[in-house]
């Protein structure tokens, strides 16, 4: 099947409106329905400078604010968390664990005139408590479903030989392809999952329990082995680049919630064994070879013989790495990247004065 990718700039919001998909103003990600990169390359954004203020940092953990310029060649962008700034930022991000816990209120009323308010949130919604407290309070969404006003997920893909000034400041990893044929000396092992938030009312806890009658799988973290070294992202990249499969299991179901699990698994070529949204969903950001979904089978006994046969036939496993040698794989940085493309969003949006009067159940909603 032809690996095609699409570049999409706007998407159909819950209100019928164009929702902003920005990474500087553009979303790389496969979808059912390809375009050309280059119908949608370049948008226009308003030359006046934009200030936007961080009302708290992410989980009450301080990062230094990102220079956009320097690091996204986005213009005009002034970041702060000065909450005296408040009257004169054009844009306030407001985190929703912290405002939601009540750690922290919401800004001031009346806010100034042509303020935009941006309810961020990167969390599924089993994890994104008191939603209903803030309706007909935020002008913008911005979260890793594709139909936020901002919309920037976990990660994604970009084609070889694309060349676009709006991209060459993205990190973007190249995807090489593993060698099937010598895997069983450069991958020993076969199924890797690292977890730091076990529970057992959780359906991935469940599946693992029902896998581990049928293969072996080798748990890090909470419940299971410790992570070598620092325990950080290129410790556990190191350790899956010796496993031919990881289990990228979501702490929960919903639309669009692939976080960095999967792609850290196509990071470090291993493939994954995916359980949260449908197949059709990851198929939004991903071939649909690129991936073994756990819901392809009639039970994970069939599911964990596939794998050990995929083990004994290298040309078998290669469907599933192949496509890689297309691609490269950006994630972005939280939550330096997030701040900027906000930024950018604000910058192209001052006229808008929408309100968001459905966080709720748009959050909640499924997608087609």
């Amino acid at each position: 099947q032809e690996l095609r990718l699409c570049h999409v700039e706007c998407l159909r919001t819950r209100e019928g409106k164009f929702g902003l998909l920005s990474i500087l103003g553009l979303a790389l990600i496969c979808l059912p329905d390809h375009f050309s990169l280059d119908k949608f390359l370049f948008v226009s954004e308003e030359n006046r400078a934009a200030t936007v203020l961080i009302w708290t940092h992410p989980f009450g953990r301080y990062r230094e604010l990102p220079d956009c310029f320097s690091l996204y060649q986005t213009s005009g962008c002034t970041i702060t968390d000065d909450w005296s700034a408040y009257p004169q930022a054009d844009a306030v991000i407001i985190h929703h664990r912290e405002v939601a816990n009540g750690k922290v209120e919401l800004p001031p009323e009346p806010r100034p005139p042509a303020q935009k308010w941006i309810w961020m949130n990167h969390e599924s919604p089993s994890h994104t408590p008191r939603l209903w407290h803030f309706e007909d309070v935020f002008n913008l969404t911005m979260s890793y479903r594709t139909d936020s006003d901002i919309f920037l997920p976990y990660g994604y893909l970009i084609p070889h030989g694309f060349r676009d000034r709006d991209l060459q400041h993205l990190q973007a990893q190249p995807l090489h392809v593993p060698f099937p044929s010598r895997s069983q000396h450069q991958r020993p092992r076969l199924v890797a999952w690292v977890i730091s938030n076990w529970s057992e009312s959780q359906a991935r806890v469940a599946f693992y329990r029902q896998l581990r009658r049928y293969i072996t799988v080798d748990v890090f973290g909470l419940g299971g082995r410790p992570l070598p070294e620092d325990s950080g992202r290129s410790s556990v990249l190191r350790l899956l680049r010796r496993y031919l499969f990881y289990l990228a299991l979501e702490n929960s179901q919903h639309t669009d919630y692939i976080t960095e699990k999967l792609w850290n698994a196509i990071l470090a070529g291993a493939v994954p064994v995916v359980l949260g949204p449908s197949r059709q969903n990851y198929e939004r950001f991903l071939p649909p070879e690129a991936f073994i979904h756990v819901d392809d089978f009639p039970s994970v006994r069939a599911l964990a013989q596939y794998l050990l046969m995929l083990r004994r036939n290298p040309a078998r496993l290669r469907r599933h790495l192949d496509w890689r040698g297309s691609y490269s794989l950006h994630q972005p940085a939280f939550w330096s990247e997030h701040y900027c493309t906000a930024c950018r969003a604000v910058k192209r949006s001052r006229a808008s004065s929408a309100v968001v009067t459905d966080l709720t159940r748009w959050f909640y909603s499924e997608l087609n």
